[in-house]
């Protein structure tokens, strides 16, 4: 911006802007804040995708719970690396995606006409899911209680959700892990504390 001056009846310009000073002074504090804030963004979005992992899990056997006594039938959740296809194969990792689905035979098998309640994509390839063993599925009763080894192999009991993280303490206090804990009869619980995360068998 210029200004427009008279002195000793002549016409002159007054060039206003910053100075080097305020120049450097600003830049400092830009590089400040990014020294800051880039690794505390960072933090955010791994908090956050850990937090909606374990979010979904525990959102999946709350519904399966409760679907299990309305419609009064088998509700099974399974590990699925194709969740999306027309039917889905039970089997595999829960990182690489999961479904609820009407397992009306209780084979925990999804056929042709058994109803799929959720869909779950792949998790961020930063997570791992560690199970008590090769857990890949549990199922409820149309009590809606779990129903208990079905396949010989012991279903999902407890989840561990770690990232490069690992088991460290986090905001709030938190780990920066998760533990999904499911009791026999289904119930399931998230625990965010590190010595709960090491109970369970840790990152």
């Amino acid at each position: 911006m210029q200004r427009l001056f008279i002195v000793g009846g002549m016409k002159t310009k007054k060039q206003t802007g910053f100075t080097l000073y305020e120049l450097l002074t600003t830049m400092l504090i830009v590089g400040v804040v990014l020294t800051l804030g880039i690794p505390n963004m960072q933090s955010f979005r791994q908090n956050s995708r850990m937090t909606a992992a374990a979010n979904d899990l525990h959102s999946s056997f709350h519904l399966a719970r409760s679907e299990a006594s309305r419609a009064k039938t088998n509700i099974t959740i399974c590990a699925s690396a194709d969740s999306f296809a027309v039917t889905p194969t039970c089997g595999g990792q829960l990182e690489a995606g999961w479904v609820v689905f009407e397992d009306r035979d209780g084979d925990i098998v999804v056929d042709a006409g058994e109803p799929i309640l959720r869909r779950f994509p792949p998790m961020e390839t930063s997570i791992v899911v560690n199970t008590t063993g090769p857990d890949d599925y549990f199922s409820f009763a149309s009590t809606g209680l779990g129903r208990g080894n079905i396949t010989g192999t012991p279903p999902l009991a407890t989840m561990v959700l770690c990232d490069i993280r690992g088991n460290v303490r986090g905001g709030g206090g938190k780990s920066t892990a998760r533990v999904l804990v499911v009791t026999p009869l289904g119930r399931a619980t998230v625990l965010a504390d590190e010595g709960q995360v090491t109970f369970h068998g840790g990152c």
